[in-house]
């Protein structure tokens, strides 16, 4: 790997990274905290505090194999200290359904929200043992949840619309044409962000669309992706996800990861990997430069173009983590919001729980982003066609005069030493264990510590989504039973984040 992969053991005067090759696992095994100094600012990890699981066969509100969790929110005005511990509601955000897009598979899910009561009292205490009773520190109830509507007030499909749509309100969204949720929107939901007053914003994968929502699940507006992220297969709109249009989003990578500033006025928008224009031609590990975007959502939601436009260079790493050149690019699922230029981003590769192999697990981290000194392409040719980013189909280096935004590990989920302590694992082999680390991190929010000493302490609530993967698996009163069960997980951790914006929280 190259010298960033250090970044976090330095004490001081960490040189931001933007881009690392991890060829072997990425794994440690650190049980005290981990630090680094940014401009004068110390943060720290200090470390997993605590850990919970819902069953894989759950059933939610509508009768479906509760699956989660692509994206998650804390209610701010639930969150509340209690004694030993801590209470809040919970939404948190599920995909399209069960699919298994290799065979055409796709059921007619409607799109939702999940709610839930949730206590959190964290743990500091001697080992836990390796038993799923041990991930207890965190407790979600199901307490319902809200199903969301159109423009017309009709439900949302997670079928595949092919090369199907729709147009609402002068909109052109993706639709099946014939078939399973034929005339409907189809929403593949990936992140989730409230806003102040109880709205709330979705990002899809199909369209790369950012859905505004009421309160009630109503649609209310449409932020359309700019020209250079809009796919198109031949000149024409390309929103199918069973294979990769020429230009724009890829598919199945569109808005994976969507936070607003803690002061409710920018709304950052992550794609989950390169643009099919900014792709290098060869194997995955092309995939690297992936495009930020930020809109000023303060007196419009949904604004009609970005005033902030940026370029993130994810790691890439080998999937067999034997040393070999990477292969990869470990894509980003979420990120949250800190100030107007920083934010926190999970990124990760896709072996562990839930896989049909049993490939060592190489990386899963969460990093700081900085886009304070990265070159703002708002407005520029790089936003409004589809021009490459890249000097050379051949490579993933930029153009000159492009620079990336900076980088700094703050969380490696791939401690040996914390995970074990909740009774978890890194190992892969045998296959289908379930204190094996998960696949799918997907999710975040942070909350604070409340704690009046250490005010910019805050909880990193991380989960991930277990693609409706269970041995009882219900979906739109079909069965959909899978060999063994991958449950619902959370992880949090403690963080110090002094360049968190403070703001009055509702």
């Amino acid at each position: 790997m190259k010298q960033f992969a250090l970044c976090l053991l330095l004490a001081a005067g960490c040189t931001g990274a933007t881009a690392m090759d991890v060829l072997t696992p990425h794994v440690i095994d650190q049980a005290g905290p981990q630090s680094f100094t940014l401009q004068g600012r110390t943060f720290v990890n200090q470390g997993l505090v605590g850990t919970g699981r819902l069953p894989a066969g759950t059933v939610d509100f509508l009768g479906d194999t509760l699956g989660s969790f692509s994206s998650l929110a804390v209610v701010p005005r639930s969150w509340k200290r209690v004694g030993d511990h801590y209470e809040a509601t919970l939404w948190t955000l599920p995909d399209r359904g069960r699919n298994d897009p290799s065979e055409g598979l796709f059921y007619d899910y409607a799109a939702r929200l999940h709610r839930f009561r949730l206590k959190f009292k964290p743990y500091d205490g001697k080992p836990l043992p390796a038993d799923i009773r041990s991930q207890n520190q965190v407790s979600i109830q199901p307490d319902g949840g809200l199903v969301l509507t159109d423009f017309r007030g009709q439900r949302f499909t997670g079928a595949d619309p092919a090369e199907g749509t729709t147009t609402q309100k002068g909109i052109l969204l993706p639709s099946p044409r014939s078939g399973t949720g034929a005339g409907k929107v189809s929403m593949d939901a990936e992140s989730l962000q409230f806003t102040h007053d109880g709205h709330f914003y979705i990002g899809d994968e199909y369209g790369a669309h950012v859905y505004y929502f009421d309160a009630k699940g109503r649609l209310q507006g449409v932020l359309v992706p700019p020209a250079a992220v809009v796919p198109r297969t031949d000149g024409k709109v390309d929103f199918g996800s069973l294979n990769p249009p020429q230009t724009g989003r890829r598919n199945n990578q569109g808005v994976e990861g969507m936070g607003l500033s803690p002061d409710g006025t920018h709304l950052f928008v992550t794609l989950q990997s390169a643009l099919i224009q900014d792709s290098a031609r060869g194997d995955a590990s092309g995939r690297i430069n992936t495009r930020v975007l930020v809109y000023d959502v303060s007196h419009n939601p949904v604004p009609d173009k970005p005033v902030g436009h940026y370029v993130m260079q994810l790691p890439a790493y080998n999937d067999h983590g034997n040393g070999k050149p990477a292969n990869k690019t470990a894509a980003q699922s979420e990120i949250r919001v800190l100030n107007e230029h920083q934010f926190l981003m999970l990124s990760r590769d896709g072996n562990g729980l839930g896989t049909d192999n049993d490939k060592p697990i190489v990386y899963k981290s969460i990093l700081l982003v900085d886009t304070a000194d990265a070159t703002n392409l708002a407005g520029s040719a790089y936003e409004t066609t589809a021009a490459s980013v890249l000097r050379s189909p051949d490579g993933n280096a930029l153009k000159e005069g492009i620079k990336p935004a900076a980088w700094y590990e703050l969380v490696n989920l791939l401690n040996r030493s914390q995970l074990s302590r909740f009774g978890l694992n890194v190992d892969t082999q045998p296959k289908n264990q379930p204190l094996t680390l998960s696949e799918k991190w997907e999710a975040m929010d942070l909350v604070p510590v409340l704690d009046p000493a250490k005010p910019q302490d805050y909880f990193l609530f991380v989960g991930n989504d277990n693609d409706f993967i269970a041995r009882h698996c219900v979906m739109d009163r079909q069965r959909c039973d899978s060999s063994f069960d991958n449950d619902n997980m959370l992880l949090v951790y403690r963080l110090t984040l002094p360049s968190m914006q403070q703001h009055q929280r509702p």
